[in-house]
């Protein structure tokens, strides 16, 4: 049996500001990753949800910006 070894995420909000980026370039970069690729959905009462980032999924993010950085020059 397989086991998580996730045992802790950070929002949107501390990510972006971590990496020095804007929430909706991060949000515009993660909307296609999936739970594999180190994103999950957190979902709070009155249906509220922010999106959260495992350590990989960070790393993740850093190599789209690098790419995305490079796509643009």
């Amino acid at each position: 049996m397989q086991l998580n070894k996730v045992h802790s995420v950070k929002t949107i909000d501390r990510v972006a500001a971590e990496l020095g980026e804007t929430v909706d370039r991060i949000f515009d970069l993660a909307i296609d990753m999936e739970p594999e690729d180190g994103v999950i959905w957190v979902y709070g009462p009155n249906d509220d949800s922010v999106i959260a980032f495992s350590s990989f999924g960070i790393e993740n993010l850093r190599e789209f910006i690098k790419m995305d950085r490079e796509r643009a020059r």
